[in-house]
């Protein structure tokens, strides 16, 4: 999970940045999933155990493109202007 401290900076960065409630929860919460799954903060992760976490979903998961845009889109949110 994230610490506090990182998605409070995320929330904000996204409230200041004009994106919607909605897309703010689905960030949020993609990231969320992916800290549980991966058993780390997102804000320590590289960008290859991202990707392998996205073909995770794809392949294993059976899950849509947008779950997994979900996921591409808020980790380059976290790491781009947190």
């Amino acid at each position: 999970m994230m610490t506090t401290t990182s998605r409070h900076k995320m929330l904000n960065a996204m409230v200041v940045r004009g994106l919607a409630p909605r897309t703010q929860e689905a960030y949020v919460d993609a990231l969320a999933r992916m800290a549980k799954h991966l058993k780390r903060s997102p804000d320590t992760l590289d960008a290859a155990e991202i990707d392998a976490y996205m073909v995770h979903l794809a392949r294993d998961c059976g899950n849509c493109f947008s779950t997994i845009n979900h996921v591409a889109s808020a980790s380059r949110f976290l790491f781009r202007h947190v």
